[in-house]
């Protein structure tokens, strides 16, 4: 009888672990679920901003990682050309850029001789709101002329009486 004790024991002890391990199961996947929600739910709210992590994300790794030299035989011609073709661009838009500013008439020394007639409008502007705010300081402080009031007559004349006595 005294093997009894120990093996209820032990079937109660892998009870009591099953239980608990069915009950971190049941809540890992919880967990898992809300959590697969909620990362879908940001990326179908802001897919630019997980593609612009993804891409900084494989940056950093392909950064750390060191290159093998067969990746450098492979992707050589390929960078090549996407260099060549990145600085194609660059040059057909600067030229275009170019031509379609001389079409509109700006150019270097135009864009010069309007941001000079631009300041002088603002010099102008500014000399003349301070010559008006000297102006009105002036006349603010320019002493006033006092108005007299007609003297009263001496309170012992009676109001009806003439000047013929």
């Amino acid at each position: 009888m005294t093997d009894a004790k120990p093996v209820k024991r032990t079937s109660k002890a892998v009870a009591s672990v099953r239980e608990a391990a069915s009950k971190a199961v049941a809540t890992t996947a919880t967990t898992t679920r809300a959590a697969t929600d909620k990362a879908v739910a940001g990326i179908e709210a802001n897919p630019l901003a997980v593609l612009g992590g993804g891409i900084a994300i494989g940056l950093l790794v392909g950064a750390f990682v060191p290159r093998t030299d067969a990746e450098r035989k492979i992707l050589r011609p390929v960078g090549k050309r996407l260099n060549e073709t990145a600085r194609g661009a660059v040059d057909a838009a600067r030229d275009t850029a170019k031509t379609e500013l001389d079409v509109l008439g700006l150019s270097r020394d135009a864009a010069r001789d309007q941001v000079g007639k631009l300041l002088g409008g603002v010099i102008k502007a500014l000399a003349t709101a301070g010559t008006a705010a000297l102006a009105a300081k002036a006349v603010v402080e320019q002493p006033q002329p006092v108005e007299r009031q007609p003297a009263a007559p001496p309170a012992d004349t009676p109001k009806n009486a003439t000047s013929a006595e």
